[in-house]
C-alpha cells in the first residue's frame, strides 16, 4: 500500500491525460454510486473526465441487495468493449468488489470513501466503530416498506439532520438539504447481504479516503485498503460526499488508475 495526501482540488484534473501512449486503448470509466445518492453524485468527475476525452458512464445502482445489485452492474460492464476502470462510492464499493470479479476487462478498481468487503462480510459491518451509522436507528432513518421486500427488510431514508450533519457535513447546508430531499432510499438488505467475491484480491486498486468521513470512518477504510494493497490517497477534511464537494481531487485518483491501464 502506498499513501499520498491531498489538501485541495488539483487543477491538473481538467487537463488532457499525459499517460496514455499511442497504440493503447483508452479505458472506459464506469462510476457506481452508493446509498442515499444517485448517479448525479458523480457529475463533477464525469465533467472532468469528459473534458479529458474519456468515455465515462455513471450508472444506476438499484440499492436493493448486494448480490443482485452487483449482477446488475456486471451485466452493464459486459456491454462495454475494451478495458474498464471501475469506481465505487460508499456502498458502491461493495458492488464493484463483487461485479468486477466476473468481468475480465475490468483493469482497475477505485474506492471513494467506500466499503471493500472480503468474502462473507456485509457492508454494514464495515462502517467503523465510531461511525455515525452506529447510533440509534430511530434517530438516523425513516423506514418505509416496499413491494416484494424480503421478510423484515425495509427501505431506509436518512433523516435530515443525520444527512446534513454526518453524510454531507462539508457541503453548504442549502446544498446538503437539497441532496437530502432528493436522496434515493436503500434497502436494509443491501447492507446485510454477505459479499460473494473480493475482486481487489486480483485487480489493482486505488483508495480515496476523506479524513472527515463520518459514515465509513477513515480507520475502517485504511484497514480495508491495507489488506487490498491499494494505492491510498488521503484527503484532509471533506466528508462522505467529497466526490460532490471536491470532485477534482477524486478525479485525480481515478486518473491515476487510468494511467495504470496499458
Amino acid at each position: 500500500m502506498t499513501a499520498t495526501s491531498a489538501a485541495a482540488s488539483p487543477a491538473s484534473a481538467n487537463e488532457p491525460s499525459p499517460c496514455q501512449q499511442r497504440g493503447h486503448s483508452r479505458p472506459t470509466i464506469v462510476l457506481v454510486h452508493g446509498a442515499w445518492a444517485d448517479a448525479s453524485s458523480w457529475n463533477g468527475e464525469v465533467a472532468s473526465l469528459q473534458r479529458a476525452g474519456y468515455t465515462v458512464r455513471a450508472i444506476a445502482n438499484p440499492l436493493r441487495d448486494l448480490t443482485t445489485d452487483s449482477a446488475t452492474v456486471a451485466d452493464f460492464l459486459r456491454t462495454v468493449p475494451g478495458p474498464i476502470v471501475l469506481a465505487g462510492h460508499s456502498y458502491g464499493g461493495s458492488v464493484i468488489t463483487n461485479a468486477a470479479a466476473s468481468v475480465p476487462n475490468v483493469k482497475a478498481l477505485v474506492y471513494v470513501d467506500a466499503a471493500a468487503p472480503a468474502v462473507g462480510e456485509t457492508t454494514g459491518q464495515l462502517s467503523g466503530s465510531d461511525s455515525a451509522l452506529g447510533k440509534d436507528p430511530g434517530a438516523l432513518y425513516d423506514m418505509v416498506s416496499y413491494p416484494g421486500a424480503p421478510r423484515g427488510a425495509a427501505d431506509l431514508y436518512l433523516k435530515r439532520e443525520a444527512f446534513v450533519r454526518s453524510f454531507a457535513s462539508d457541503l453548504p447546508r442549502s446544498t446538503a438539504t437539497r441532496l437530502w430531499a432528493t436522496q434515493r432510499a436503500a434497502s436494509t438488505s443491501a447492507f446485510q447481504t454477505p459479499s460473494k467475491a473480493a475482486a481487489w484480491k486480483t485487480i489493482p486498486s486505488w483508495y480515496f479516503i476523506s479524513t472527515g468521513d463520518r459514515i465509513i470512518t477513515p480507520s475502517s477504510e485504511r484497514s480495508m485498503a491495507k489488506r487490498a494493497h491499494s494505492k491510498v490517497t488521503e484527503f484532509r477534511g471533506g466528508s462522505h460526499l467529497t466526490l460532490v464537494s471536491h470532485p477534482d481531487a477524486v478525479t485525480s485518483v481515478i486518473r491515476s488508475a487510468i494511467c495504470s491501464v496499458r
